[in-house]
């Protein structure tokens, strides 16, 4: 059986274990890689790029068939297999940059084929036994399908299928209020599709309240049925005609489902135990520098059971590049990782929400806030809802929240700031050009200063005594 002596062995080929695996390699590390399925992972091949795609496909028909500024609009009719050739071709555009020719040009041995460990030191890909000095585990997660009574036996889609589908569904039900759950609903909606989603608890839960209120209506106001409460207790029926019963005693009939409700760790087939690395159904067991309990190998991305997106495993992979390969501590955080939902309008989020600050912090927190409604160029763009706010302790961010126009973009500001540690001064005295939309985190910061400078007894008493002078 062939063997491999290796400096590292990463297992997995997404984002996380690419960033690895190109940094390594071009420091002077021997790096194998090993991929059982897609180079790329799921973010190219199922999630972040054809979602996106789609979506922007979905964003043309809208504004083609909305009339505004004078412009009447008309029926884009839209063609869904064209769109699906978008999806395709945005995909086969970026793949070269994930393919197992560059990262081979790179010095980078890639094994095409699963992986098991077969001990502490080393693990077996096909026919070929691995040693390593460290091994990483980005074997990333998959899509969570739930035991719902009746599901194995009716056609449904994950996001791992949706994207092959050309024939455009009549009515689409998407299972999940999430973020993928509305992103797919919305980019259908605007498709021509009649969607219906149905949630558990609340849609877009884990974000601010408030500012998921803003996408939900947007959402609905486009047609899309959404229901929240209503958790799902039996799927039946067949290829065009799926019947989905709610606890709330509901029936949804549509032609073709999909299931959105979350993501499981990929860690089944790696026989983990015989190389004493700790597990459960969150994930690999990992320590703040992404090390498991066998110190040899380091789980980073969606495995390692934290916040699942493709930013994060780019970000573990910078960890544990330090320790690896210069023997530098490092020690992932948490509380400066934005997220957003891309679903029109946006909504982005860094460290903590109003909630959780209020929660931790108490009467130390301050939140500032400013509106779409009074920044020029969303008002000239016609998208002028949704607003920013930032929870604010002794003078510094410890949280934003942002829904509307490009929210993915503006949260970068305010990511920067709580990532290097600014105050509130460092926003509030950038200069901004005029007029963009990236003025509301200006105004959002002068809205913290605001009451201390014009609602402020001795500031005006200064201001009053300067006066006097001649």
């Amino acid at each position: 059986m062939p063997r491999i002596e290796t400096d590292i062995c990463v297992i997995g080929a997404g984002s996380a274990g690419l960033s690895v695996a190109a940094g390594a390699v071009q420091m002077g590390a021997r790096v194998v890689l090993i991929e059982g399925h897609e180079m790329g992972g799921d973010c190219l091949n199922f999630g972040c790029v054809p979602s996106k795609a789609l979506l922007a496909a979905g964003h043309k028909a809208h504004d083609t068939a909305r009339g505004a500024f004078g412009i009447a609009g008309h029926d884009p009719a839209p063609d869904f297999a064209a769109a699906k050739d978008h999806v395709r071709a945005v995909i086969d555009h970026i793949a070269p940059v994930d393919s197992q020719e560059r990262f081979e040009g790179l010095g980078v041995t890639v094994i095409r084929d699963t992986a098991r460990f077969l001990s502490e030191t080393e693990l077996q890909a096909g026919d070929t036994v691995i040693a390593a000095r460290r091994f990483v585990v980005a074997t990333g997660s998959r899509p969570l399908v739930p035991p719902i009574p009746g599901l194995d036996g009716v056609p449904f889609h994950t996001n791992e299928t949706i994207f092959d589908l050309r024939e455009r569904p009549a009515h689409l039900i998407i299972i999940g209020g999430g973020p993928i759950g509305l992103e797919m609903a919305q980019a259908h909606r605007r498709l021509g599709c009649r969607v219906t989603v149905l949630e558990g608890a609340k849609a877009l839960g884990r974000d601010d309240p408030e500012a998921a209120a803003v996408v939900l209506e947007a959402l609905r106001a486009e047609g899309i049925e959404i229901a929240e409460g209503a958790q799902v207790t039996a799927v039946s029926g067949t290829e065009g005609a799926i019947r989905v019963e709610t606890g709330d005693g509901a029936t949804h009939e549509g032609t073709h489902l999909l299931i959105a409700v979350g993501r499981q760790p990929n860690v089944e087939a790696l026989d983990l135990d015989k190389a004493h690395v700790g597990h459960d159904r969150k994930g690999v067991t990992v320590d703040r520098g992404m090390r498991t309990t066998n110190r040899r190998v380091y789980a980073i991305g969606d495995v390692a059971g934290g916040a699942q997106f493709t930013h994060v495993a780019g970000y573990h992979a910078g960890v544990i590049i330090r320790p690896m390969l210069f023997g530098l501590p490092a020690k992932a955080r948490t509380d400066h990782i934005p997220w957003a939902t891309y679903t029109d309008p946006e909504l982005a989020q860094v460290g903590l929400t109003e909630a959780e600050a209020r929660k931790r912090h108490g009467d130390r927190l301050t939140v500032a806030r400013a509106d779409f409604a009074h920044n020029d160029r969303a008002i000239a763009t016609g998208q002028a809802r949704g607003f920013a706010k930032v929870m604010v302790v002794k003078g510094r961010p410890v949280g934003a929240t942002i829904v509307g126009p490009q929210a993915g973009e503006l949260i970068q500001t305010w990511a920067l700031a709580i990532s290097s540690g600014l105050k509130m001064s460092a926003i509030a005295g950038m200069i901004a050009p005029y007029p963009t939309l990236g003025e509301i985190n200006k105004r959002a910061a002068g809205a913290y200063f605001s009451p201390r400078l014009f609602e402020s007894p001795l500031v005006k008493r200064v201001v009053r005594f300067v006066q006097r002078l001649p």
